[in-house]
């Protein structure tokens, strides 16, 4: 159980709200040209992460590489739908480029990836054994592999230590959290007007759930089910605490009812530590809520940001070697990411003693725990977020039936991939 009163430096990850550059990147990646010996790296980290990324980089670019990292952090949404349009154009691609593993598999159909296999039998360290397997794996696509990872981050629960010790004192023995335990403590809860468990983000709680159920998003890899007994069973049973009680209300707001201690349970991403490091209790962070307290049954749903090369045929293959070098130095000098609230995918990490006492590190601390991470690296599954995040909401809080949730979530994702197919 990782315990944690205030961890000075954690910052909060992927907040995309503003477009900021540095290392002499220009606004929007398309204005100025990388020279010779310098690596273009576009990014999506604007947010609070972005002042440890260029820690990273300023601290590899001292050490006088053959070729400098040119930094280019850009807001998501707009870095995204800029890529197809470089890559298209055959102008003003970047050298090096930062993306969701969800987004990896498009990229390969769409043959828009350059792949490593040619340059990583000279880099004898980047290899499976020396990362976070669910990080790894993904990255190799038809026997060739088009993508490094940089870090794999998760979701997780937050908990309010006095709460817990109050109203479920050995739920947290084996650090499994069931939703029977959750339940159970809910009801004790709400009788001192506390809530049990928040309703946060609905695609990392539904995910996680479905996977537990025996679900999945496509069975082969493009046809959607959605509409399975599991997925029914994974949005009813976050129903159920709603209706029992146990849950936080629509319209509330989670980490302030968390700060103010009235929260027992938040699930969340790692990342948002910096949001609650100022608490004035004792903290903690431990798995999703599970049905079932056995390790080897427990899903966290994760994703990763993935180092990728875009087609160019302007990358040399001294730059090439140069980005390689970029990405072995990442992954033994990856402590500053660390810092942003992330887990760093290269298993290097683990031997950091200042690591070590992070609280996202119960996540990749053991082989059991790694094997908890799953990417739900469906080529569609933006097309599921989509969905989940604009209804499931209502489903929980009772605004919409269960049966039209799922129904209509098949039905939707369907006939977008029908479209796109």
């Amino acid at each position: 159980m990782k315990k944690t009163k205030l961890f000075a430096g954690l910052l909060v990850a992927s907040s995309c709200f503003t477009l900021l550059t540095g290392c002499g990147g220009s606004s929007d990646g398309s204005s100025s040209e990388a020279s010779a010996n310098e690596i273009t790296f576009w990014n999506p980290f604007t947010g609070a992460d972005n002042s440890n990324l260029l820690k990273l980089i300023d601290e590899y670019n001292a050490t006088d590489p053959d070729f400098k990292i040119k930094n280019v952090s850009l807001k998501e949404t707009d870095m995204y739908s800029k890529i197809p349009t470089v890559v298209n154009s055959g102008k003003n691609i970047p050298d090096l480029n930062i993306v969701h593993a969800e987004r990896i598999q498009q990229y390969v159909d769409n043959d828009m990836l350059e792949s490593y296999d040619d340059i990583l039998g000279d880099y004898t360290n980047i290899t499976a054994e020396n990362y976070v397997a669910e990080a790894w794996n993904l990255g190799e696509i038809d026997g060739s592999r088009y993508s490094l990872p940089f870090d794999i981050h998760n979701w997780g629960t937050y908990y309010n230590q006095d709460l817990l010790e109050k109203y479920a004192p050995n739920a947290l023995d084996d650090n499994i959290l069931t939703f029977d335990e959750i339940t159970e403590a809910g009801k004790k809860a709400a009788a001192d007007d506390v809530r049990g468990i928040a309703v946060t983000w609905v695609k990392p709680n539904y995910l996680s759930l479905l996977a537990q159920e025996g679900g999945s998003l496509s069975e082969d890899g493009i046809t959607p089910t959605l509409d399975t007994a599991a997925a029914t069973d994974a949005i009813t049973e976050w129903k159920t605490l709603f209706d029992e009680g146990v849950t936080t209300k629509d319209g509330e707001d989670p980490t302030q009812l968390f700060l103010a201690g009235k929260l027992l349970f938040m699930p969340e991403g790692i990342w948002l530590q910096n949001n609650i490091k100022d608490a004035e209790f004792e903290w903690g962070l431990t798995n999703s809520p599970q049905l079932s307290d056995d390790i080897s049954q427990t899903v966290n749903w994760a994703s990763s940001h993935q180092f990728v090369m875009f087609k160019n045929s302007e990358r040399s293959e001294e730059k090439t070697q140069g980005i390689m070098d970029f990405i072995e130095w990442i992954r033994t000098n990856s402590v500053e990411w660390a810092k942003a609230g992330q887990n760093p995918a290269s298993l290097d990490i683990l031997s950091n003693e200042e690591y070590q006492e992070m609280p996202q590190s119960l996540f990749i601390s053991s082989a059991e725990e790694q094997a908890t991470l799953k990417i739900f690296d469906y080529k569609y599954n933006g097309y599921v977020a989509e969905y989940l995040d604009a209804n499931g909401f209502d489903a929980i809080f009772g605004k919409t039936s269960i049966e039209d949730f799922v129904n209509n979530m098949q039905k939707e994702v369907a006939d977008k991939v029908a479209k796109d197919n």
